[in-house]
């Protein structure tokens, strides 16, 4: 198996908007595993929540999202597009994740089209769930 290509070479996103560490496991447009270190520096923990640093629960989402669309990109038919939020369903948030934690992700797509799909995810802590979600995604050209 040939190791997997770093996030931000197959994905569009760049700090401070880059919430995908790494990949570990890719089923090209099937499935994925990664994670997201969270070292504790970064800013949101500031605000969200003075006192209680806590990971914002729609940058989990987002985490999810990027290894989502980094399955989906990896296929060369979609190479180089980008992949939007159409819609987020079914979240679920079950336990708060903290600064210095490794969020591990995993995301199944289900049906994907020229110009839509959906995926189901998952993040946790330690093998307990933090978050569950269901993508809904557009594909537009990327500029």
């Amino acid at each position: 198996m040939e190791p997997l290509l770093p996030p931000d070479q197959v994905i569009p996103h760049r700090s401070p908007f880059l919430f995908l560490t790494e990949v570990t496991g890719l089923e090209v447009g099937v499935a994925a595993t990664g994670f997201w270190h969270l070292t504790g520096d970064e800013d949101f923990f500031v605000g969200h929540f003075p006192g209680r640093p806590t990971l914002p629960g729609v940058l989990q989402c987002e985490s999810i999202a990027q290894l989502g669309a980094y399955a989906l990109l990896s296929d060369p038919a979609f190479a180089g597009r980008l992949a939007l939020f159409g819609g987020i369903d079914r979240v679920r948030f079950r336990r708060q994740v903290l600064p210095g934690e490794r969020l591990d992700l995993h995301i199944d797509l289900g049906r994907v089209s020229a110009r839509a799909g959906k995926g189901s995810g998952r993040a946790s802590v330690g093998g307990e769930t933090a978050c569950e979600c269901e993508l809904l995604f557009v594909f537009a050209d990327s500029p």
